[in-house]
């Protein structure tokens, strides 16, 4: 399952903080997989923020990505020809992988798993200016929908405001503690995000709802109940996101 294999995030087997290149990671290895350089799709995007939510390492990903390629290598779609397209092939072989990891370091002992001390994943003037550029991000989508989307555009000011709020972290002369500004920022996008859905007129949901139901028919056979309320939630919040311009929030984005 996408998420429930890991109950809690499982920070402490990744570098830390490696997940906010993340998705670059993963793009660029499917994309050497497949040797094509092609756009991944917005199900593919569902899916890596699935892994990276539930927390699974990049190397587990990376590790279920081969073998899902290796399955692919024998079955007959690929001796017809036929291309594997979407991460969604690769589920079942990625949880694998990350369960394995996972079972690994439970053996390997507490010396094993005893991090060294972090060094800030990127520099703090690079974190001031990501808060500062959603900020105006916010403020421009607020007004550009103050007339047809008043609620909507009430909670980006609001949105914006904490964002402003939030600049003097960046100046603490401690080490940032990112995980509290990441939980803070996730709290931000679902409130827009709560926002954004009750806003949207049906039409639009219902079209993000086509879309999303030709992406997954495919696969919807290899994924549980629980697996596929988590993707489709996934991928309308990005779907949403994308349709009334905000940006997203989370240090995940920050390198895209």
């Amino acid at each position: 399952m996408l998420l429930t294999a890991y109950p809690e995030p499982i920070f402490d087997l990744m570098q830390p903080f490696n997940y906010f290149n993340y998705f670059t990671e993963i793009e660029e290895y499917f994309w050497r997989k497949r040797g094509a350089h092609l756009l991944v799709s917005p199900l593919d995007w569902a899916i890596v923020e699935t892994w990276q939510k539930a927390g699974i390492p990049l190397a587990a990903v990376l590790k279920g990505i081969d073998r899902a390629f290796e399955s692919w290598g024998r079955s007959r779609r690929a001796a017809a020809g036929r291309p594997l397209k979407s991460l969604a092939y690769c589920v079942d072989a990625v949880l694998d992988a990350a369960s394995q990891a996972q079972e690994l370091a439970r053996g390997s002992g507490p010396e094993a798993s005893a991090a060294s001390p972090a060094k800030e994943p990127f520099p703090r003037e690079e974190l001031k200016q990501y808060l500062a550029r959603n900020q105006a991000r916010l403020r421009v989508s607020a007004e550009k929908h103050r007339a047809a989307h008043a609620p909507l555009s009430s909670r980006l000011d609001d949105t914006a405001q904490r964002l402003a709020e939030m600049a003097p972290f960046t100046d603490s002369p401690g080490p940032l503690d990112l995980e509290d500004l990441e939980r803070r920022l996730t709290i931000l996008e679902e409130k827009l995000t709560a926002t954004l859905q009750a806003d949207a007129d049906e039409e639009t949901l219902l079209a993000i709802r086509r879309e999303m139901d030709r992406s997954l028919a495919p696969y919807r056979r290899k994924m549980s109940a629980e697996q596929l309320v988590q993707l489709e939630r996934q991928y309308t919040q990005k779907r949403l996101f994308e349709r009334f311009d905000v940006p997203r929030l989370s240090l995940f984005y920050l390198t895209g």
